[in-house]
């Protein structure tokens, strides 16, 4: 593969770390009350801005575990709860990558690889908010959700993957 087997550990923290900051999912819902929504979705938080939506006015900071919580008994609540278990497999790459970075040696004596380990938690992030998206586009959830942070966080899993770690 294109990265040396020197530096995968840093990649392997760094895509982690740069996936913190990529939304996971992008919808632009307009027409709300005579104004619009903008909801911006990171893996562990969402920002949504309102336009001239006079009872949601503002940026408005959301949490998985309470925007499941508002959506409870709704059509959407398997979005949100899907969104919650794939906040927490980020979650966990998060700590991972955090103690790889702090004790990359001991890391890399463990019985698992942590490149391959943080490949296998980035994927399986992508992969669980995917099937997010896709339910919210099933769903009826109005506007268009562009999954910007999915295609990132499968590509960034299946490179952690495939990189060569022999050498």
């Amino acid at each position: 593969m294109w990265v040396r087997s020197e530096y995968s550990g840093e990649l392997a923290v760094l895509t982690t770390w740069l996936s913190v900051l990529i939304p996971w999912n992008v919808t632009y819902v307009s027409g709300v009350a005579g104004g619009a929504l903008l909801f911006v979705r990171f893996p562990l938080f969402q920002i949504r801005y309102s336009f001239g939506v006079p009872i949601a006015a503002g940026i408005t900071v959301t949490d998985p575990l309470s925007a499941t919580a508002f959506q409870r008994g709704q059509a959407l609540e398997p979005v949100y709860q899907l969104w919650t278990v794939g906040a927490a497999v980020f979650a966990a790459a998060l700590v991972v990558s955090a103690v790889y970075y702090r004790r990359e040696a001991w890391a890399e004596s463990w019985p698992v690889d942590p490149v391959r380990l943080l490949g296998t938690l980035l994927l399986g992030t992508g992969v669980v908010l995917a099937a997010a998206t896709y339910l919210l586009l099933s769903r009826g959830f109005p506007g268009v959700p562009i999954p910007l942070g999915v295609v990132f966080l499968l590509l960034f899993g299946g490179v952690l993957l495939t990189v060569d770690r022999t050498a």
